[in-house]
Parts: structure tokens; sequence; C-alpha cells
């Protein structure tokens, strides 16, 4: 199928709030990683979400580093090889800070623009912008601006208020205040009332609740979803059941099977997955290289083995474990045997 568009991308996640389920989003860099997520999610009859970071973007460029090209590069790769998959597939940039809106979606909207003149759907179907960085009134002003923006291009927004710890893609929260980590039921009302200024504009909302990015055993990032819940039930108490957010998870490594279902019933219909996918994804890789280093390396004067240092034959391995992992968070997700179908 190829990627959606905007009236099945609010479909699916109108889904997903309505089953209790959510979908994977697979942060990838290249073609291997787009590759695997695709695999991953025919494999577990999922629909799902292929996302990229700046930093992601910026390596997809090569030496100029230009983040919009990179991005573009992925988006059209994913565009071309998802109609080979009967499952559907929406595309979307991560974490997109003030400084880099410029330089990486505001190139990406462009395109999107330039795209819709020739009759062609949206490059990514969604994009986010994490202004947790900044004062709350301003991050949601900002986020109008953009929205008033995406919306005339039937694009989804992801807005992020207050802040998921660690460090991921060059973001450094790691000394994040504590009382940034959560997310109060007075923000969550907050930026509903912000957002509703821009009418019939669509959006997701990452909100906090002790999210850490990185990696960590289960049972060690505190996480607690109880605020996600309060949140949704401040908004709603105040404006009515239309006002339940579309909730993003962030910074899921380390948490128990029991916290990610739990955020399933408070409106999470979007879950990142990216440190796990990257070690699915080195994992043979490293595999390969132990027990072919006499073939993989010229040892001694000799020639090594070529099948063995022919990239083909770890990237294979690779994005095969990589597909597995999606297919295993799809399971976790509970998104797994629910595609929509064309």
């Amino acid at each position: 199928m190829p990627v959606v568009d905007f009236e099945k991308y609010c479909a699916m996640l109108e889904r997903a709030q309505q089953g209790k389920f959510a979908y994977p989003a697979i942060n990838v860099f290249n073609m291997d990683t787009v590759n695997a997520a695709l695999e991953g999610f025919a494999a577990a009859k999922s629909d799902g979400i292929i996302q990229v970071s700046s930093g992601a973007a910026e390596f997809a460029a090569g030496s100029p580093k230009k983040m919009s090209v990179g991005a573009i590069s992925i988006a059209e790769h994913a565009h071309r090889t998802a109609e080979q998959y009967d499952v559907n597939i929406a595309l979307h940039t991560d974490h997109c800070v003030p400084a880099k809106i410029d330089g990486f979606m505001m190139p990406l909207i462009e395109e999107t623009e330039r795209r819709r003149k020739e009759g062609k759907i949206s490059l990514y179907q969604s994009h986010m912008f994490d202004g947790s960085e900044l004062p709350l009134d301003k991050n949601m002003e900002t986020a109008i601006g953009l929205m008033k923006r995406m919306q005339k291009n039937n694009q989804i927004l992801e807005i992020e208020a207050g802040v998921v710890g660690g460090e991921e893609d060059g973001i450094d929260n790691t000394h994040a205040p504590k009382e940034k980590l959560f997310t109060t039921p007075e923000d969550m009302v907050a930026v509903h009332e912000a957002m509703a200024k821009v009418a019939g504009g669509k959006y997701m909302f990452a909100a906090t609740f002790g999210n850490v990015h990185g990696v960590y055993k289960p049972g060690n990032v505190k996480l607690k979803p109880e605020i996600l819940k309060n949140g949704q039930d401040a908004v709603v108490k105040k404006y009515g059941a239309q006002a339940w957010f579309w909730l993003v998870f962030h910074g899921g490594s380390g948490s128990t099977q029991e916290e990610i279902h739990e955020t399933l019933n408070y409106g999470v219909v979007k879950m990142n997955v990216d440190t796990d996918c990257q070690y699915a994804f080195t994992r043979p890789i490293a595999d390969h290289m132990m027990k072919n280093y006499d073939g993989v390396l010229k040892i001694d004067g000799e020639v090594g083995n070529k099948k063995a240092y022919d990239p083909r034959a770890y990237l294979k391995a690779a994005r095969a474990n990589m597909a597995a992992r999606v297919k295993q968070a799809c399971i976790d997700l509970k998104s797994d045997g629910k595609t929509m179908g064309r």
C-alpha cells in the first residue's frame, strides 16, 4: 500500500484510541532501517509510523549534513517501498527543537507544498515540534503558527509540554529538574486551550510522566502513567469528550509491560521505539564480525573472504533482526493483526 493520506492517518489514530492500542513509531536513518521497519510491520500485520530525527536526517545527507536533503531522501525511499507491503504507513519527523525549525522542518513543509501542487500526498504526514525547552506560552505560540501552516497541507503536528529526561540525538535533558519530567493537569488544559485556536487542526501531544530517553533495564525508569489519566480527565471535565488527546509515549526503554499497557487506557496512540531498534540492528553485525574476523580482515597477508566482508551479508542480518524487534513492538503495543487495510 502507498504511504497513507491525511484522512487514513487520522482514522488510524482514532482507531487506536478507541481500540486502546498504539502504533510503534520506528526511528530510521537509511534504506536498510526503513526496509526493516516495513518488514516488521508487515510481519505483524500492523499499520505503523516511520520517523526521522534531525540527527538521522543529517546522517543520511552525507558530508554536507543538510538535514532536509537527508529527510527527503529517506521519505522518498519509504514512499516507493511502502507500496510493496499490505500495511498502512505514515511518515513523521521527530524532535525538532526551535533552533532547527528553519533548517529541518520548514524545508520539508515546503517540499510537501510543492508535492501537493502536483497532486501528490504530503511528503511527511506529521512533524514533531519539540518546544519543551521554552516556557509553555511561547511553546504553544510557536506550535500554533506551525499548525496553521501544516493544516493547509493536511498534516498533523506533534507537540510536547514537559521534558523527556536523558539524552537522545544531541538533545540532553540529563539534568532537567524533576518537576519538568511531569506534565500537570493544568498544563494539559492550557495545551488544549491553545491548540483549539486552530479550528480543525489535528495534533498529537507528548505529555511527560517521568519518561527518560536512553537504555535501562525494565523497572529502572519510574513512570507515573496516572499523570496522563489525570490530565485527560481535567481536559474532558472542562471541555467535553471531544477534547481527549491523542497522546505520544517517548522514552519507553526500561518501561514494564504493565506500565505500557496502562498508558494505552489513557489515550497513548503512538510510542517511539528507537534505542531498542538500534541495538537490534547492531547486534547481528557485531556477531558477524566476531565469528568471521579472519574473513572480514585481511590478516597476515591473506585476502580475506569477500562473502564475509560484503556489507550485504551483515546488513541483511541486521535488517532481519531489527524487523523482528519491530514486530515485537507491535505485539507489545497491541497493534498486531489490526491493519486497517485499504
